[in-house]
């Protein structure tokens, strides 16, 4: 009878325990960002291994991840759904936003939450066709509108400027204010990588409309072994609605080429 007692005591305990933290995560005002490129799947030691990438996006324990270099049935990383294997490894909601057919596949961007979604856009943004001498992607950005903090709609985006052109990453910059820099009531979260570093003019262009979660030092994200560059990013906006709580670049130099992006962000409302 005792030995009935305490496993009943224990097991009421640990549901206790899951609904306390069930209630914690769908009442705060505090939102967990993560932006990563995740370079198709490929660590720095060259292997695939979405696995790793797993564990590095739970160490954070985010409500939001925005995904760069998403690979889906491409045949260099092994005809992985990378996208869905990634949801099964992290118990998160994912959406895919393809840009391109690549390799007999499908390669973009994507986002994880722990937040009810309530509606996915695929917006393309503007890019310069390949040529014979120079090779550009088609570039995107996904948009998912979740219930956040309040049971209110919260937007979030993840997205990837062109590598190789600067004026592509201005034209792209602009798309995304013209497109999501709107004053609809709905606070948005952008987070990507924008190839383009803080003081630079695809940058000086976002800030015209978005606020800037990065850490004072603006630690750099790229080469994730030894990185020089920052230039993946996590923005807000409006600023009445949010104030920043943390912000720094994740020290991990093997599970991709770029090094992920955290910050707290807390929700105000109105």
């Amino acid at each position: 009878m005792q030995k009935c007692c305490l496993i009943t005591l224990s097991a009421l305990c640990l549901l206790c325990l899951f609904s306390h933290q069930v209630e914690s995560a769908e009442n705060t005002d505090t939102l967990r960002i993560l932006c990563y490129n995740i370079h198709y799947g490929q660590g720095t030691d060259g292997k695939y291994d979405v696995a790793r990438l797993a564990k590095v996006i739970e160490r954070m324990h985010p409500d939001l991840v925005a995904l760069q270099e998403v690979d889906v049935g491409v045949k260099r990383s092994g005809r992985v759904h990378e996208a869905q294997r990634l949801s099964e490894l992290t118990g998160m909601e994912v959406r895919f936003g393809p840009t391109q057919h690549y390799e007999g596949g499908l390669f973009g961007n994507a986002v994880l939450t722990r937040l009810p979604i309530l509606d996915v856009m695929i917006q393309p943004l503007p890019y310069t066709e390949s040529t014979p001498k120079l090779v550009t992607y088609p570039r995107g950005a996904i948009v998912v509108t979740v219930r956040g903090p309040g049971d209110k709609p919260l937007r979030f985006i993840s997205t990837h400027f062109q590598h190789n052109l600067p004026e592509d990453r201005v034209a792209e910059a602009k798309a995304i204010n013209k497109h999501f820099a709107v004053d609809d009531g709905v606070p948005t979260i952008l987070a990507g990588d924008m190839n383009a570093k803080p003081d630079a003019e695809p940058i000086t262009i976002l800030l015209k409309q978005w606020t800037n979660a990065i850490d004072d030092d603006a630690t750099p994200t790229a080469p994730s072994t030894k990185p020089r560059s920052r230039i993946d990013y996590i923005f807000y906006r409006p600023a009445t609605r949010f104030e920043m709580v943390e912000s720094k670049v994740i020290a991990e130099p093997l599970a991709s080429d770029h090094r992920p992006v955290f910050a707290i962000l807390k929700l105000k409302q109105k």
